[in-house]
């Protein structure tokens, strides 16, 4: 079975995510928000990012996230997007705590 969120917390910047396999994820709301794959953040034929980094605040943070079925978060943030999903898969994978960052730059 996929690994679940247990328990979801945010401290300023920082996402923690405790999944059910233990794993306990750090992410960096930026990041993520740089990363999302919706439609307005990515275009439909080419596939590159349309989000203009230099306008994404540095303090950016999540003002609000649910929980999308048994798959995925939606995330408000605070710079006033709201329309992308985040697969557990993609969260998973783009998990910047130290033992994924490792395991990563091992895999290359």
């Amino acid at each position: 079975m996929k690994p679940v969120p247990l328990e979801i917390k945010t401290t300023g910047q920082t996402i923690t995510i405790s999944w059910s396999d233990r794993h306990l994820g750090r992410y960096s709301a930026r990041d993520l928000r740089l990363a999302c794959r919706c439609a307005g953040c990515v275009d439909e034929w080419t596939h590159q990012s349309l989000i203009k980094p230099d306008l994404v605040p540095v303090t950016l943070k999540p003002k609000n996230i649910e929980v999308m079925g048994n798959y995925a978060l939606h995330f408000d943030w605070s710079d006033g997007h709201n329309t992308g999903i985040y697969t557990y898969d993609f969260l998973r994978e783009v998990c910047a705590c130290d033992e994924c960052k490792t395991r990563r730059s091992f895999d290359v």
